[in-house]
């Protein structure tokens, strides 16, 4: 499939939108007990790097204590949370949301936890592309490698713009394919050492083929940044992490429709 093309996530066996994100939603509840302990051994911990860089890009709104901000495909809250550490006490909760309930579950829990008056995080079930939320409510919207397993990327973005004020802030932290060398080795590792290693703690062979597949199939920075210019967005920028492995894709909504 040519990434250039492709209109959103396609697992395996999926034959349109519909059974797309029936089978992404499946596949995440059922990883879901293992989830995180997969990301830090896979990621030998710098996923953790990337969450703290990104949050910490929109900490001037996220300092407000009234701004309205979103966490979409959250899974089990390790992006939220790096979130929380920039709001002030009293702030208005964050709104965590992921429509996979036993990934959702699981970050409710570390939400939980919080001391009196600290700021908290508020889960919601809820599908990216149906979000139960109020047109121009949002200050910011966050997706921490959720993004790329929505069924229609131009729909997502849409929603997005939909919910976001006029000049409220996105931010799309998600894989990439690096280039060069290190791309070649790393292609190598991602594309066959992964996969394998995913199989033995989770005991599932398809999550994690899904990963570099899914990764692949995703449109590359440029024709990601053009997308979202299509779709409502000014300032849309990228900034790559750990040599192009990750990068953070930022915009703005438009003031004017």
């Amino acid at each position: 499939m040519n990434r250039m093309t492709t209109t959103g996530a396609k697992p395996q066996g999926a034959q349109d939108e519909a059974s797309a994100a029936q089978a992404v939603r499946q596949m995440f509840d059922s990883i879901a007990p293992r989830y995180d302990l997969l990301n830090h051994v896979l990621s030998a911990n710098v996923d953790r790097l990337w969450w703290w860089r990104a949050a910490r890009r929109f900490r001037t709104v996220l300092r407000s204590p009234d701004a309205s901000v979103l966490d979409i495909c959250c899974g089990t809250g390790d992006m939220t949370m790096a979130l929380l550490k920039h709001r002030p006490a009293g702030a208005r909760p964050i709104l965590a949301a992921d429509f996979a309930r036993g990934m959702l579950s699981r970050g409710a829990r570390k939400f939980a936890v919080h001391a009196p008056g600290a700021p908290y995080a508020v889960p919601i079930e809820a599908d990216a592309l149906h979000l139960p939320l109020r047109s121009a409510s949002l200050d910011l919207i966050v997706s921490a490698f959720g993004f790329r397993n929505l069924a229609n990327y131009e729909a997502g973005l849409r929603e997005f713009a939909r919910v976001l004020k006029p000049g409220g802030q996105l931010g799309i932290l998600d894989f990439s394919e690096p280039g060069g060398r290190i791309g070649k080795a790393y292609a190598v590792y991602f594309r066959r050492v992964l996969p394998s290693i995913g199989r033995l703690i989770c005991g599932a062979d398809g999550p994690y083929s899904y990963l570099p597949a899914s990764v692949g199939n995703f449109p590359p920075p440029p024709a990601m940044l053009a997308l979202m210019q299509a779709t409502g967005y000014q300032q849309c920028a990228w900034q790559p992490y750990t040599f192009g492995i990750a990068g953070l894709y930022t915009a703005t909504r438009a003031t004017v429709a």
